[in-house]
Formats: C-alpha cells, structure tokens, sequence
C-alpha cells in the first residue's frame, strides 16, 4: 500500500494518461459535431457517471451542509472548468490534437504561478527550472512550422 505521499503520484499519472484519451476519444468524437453540443453531451455523461461513483462508494452526503466558502470555490472551479472544455473543444474541432493537446498544458505553467501568487507555495530552482522548459516546450509547439 501506498504512503500518501506517494499516492498523489500514480492519481496523477492515472489523471495525465485518462486526460491523453480525453483528447484523442474527444477529436474523434466532435467529427462533424458542434464543439459545444459535444461538450454538454461529454459533460452529462461525467454528471452521470460521478452521481454513480458517489453513490455506490457511500460517499453520498447532503451538498447543501457544505460550508459557503466551499460552494464559491466549487462554483468558480466549476466555471473554468466549463470554460476550459468549451475552448478545448472547439480547439480540437479546428486544430490537430498533436498540437491542441500541448499547448493546453500550458495550464501546467500557470497553475505554478497562481499558486505562487494566490496560494504561497514556493517551488524550487529545480521546479521552476522545469516549469520553464514546460513553457519553452509548449512555444516550441505552438510555433508554425
């Protein structure tokens, strides 16, 4: 069994691999399809699959004792969120996921720095060193050819 600090590695993992599918079951998918109707139809199928998920494992308790803090994040999370699809998708629809998939973990770059700012953590020389090939990476990508 794994120690927790070690277990944040292979969710993570297991995040990246399912998100590569994301992209490439997505880009087949909106074929043909708006992007935006793909994203509600995408969008009802994961509200129906985590109400199962949460149901089944008894994690089930009454949303509306959670504290109003937590609501105003879970919201905003859920706007970008939203947010977030709609453009991937419609990136997807006009672009190749070669090229979409990467520059979408541009977010890697950001989330380094909005935490910086908003949440205080303080990577280290070595993360910010990757952070910045991360960066560099991406506008290498991004860049016509």
């Amino acid at each position: 069994m794994m120690s927790s600090s070690e277990a944040w590695f292979f969710w993570a993992l297991l995040a990246a691999v399912f998100a590569a599918l994301t992209a490439i079951f997505a880009k087949v998918g909106i074929e043909g399809v708006d992007s935006d109707l793909a994203t509600l139809v995408r969008t009802a199928i994961i509200l129906v699959v985590l109400c199962a998920f949460v149901g089944f494992s008894g994690k089930w308790s009454n949303p509306l004792t959670l504290p109003g803090r937590t609501w105003l994040f879970l919201g905003l999370s859920g706007l970008a969120t939203g947010a977030s699809w709609v453009c991937y998708f419609r990136a997807l629809q006009l672009g190749e996921a070669s090229k979409v998939a990467p520059v979408d973990k541009f977010s890697l770059v950001l989330v380094a720095v909005f935490a910086f700012i908003f949440l205080g953590e303080r990577p280290a020389p070595r993360e910010w060193a990757g952070i910045g090939l991360i960066a560099s990476r991406v506008l290498l990508l991004a860049l016509k050819r």
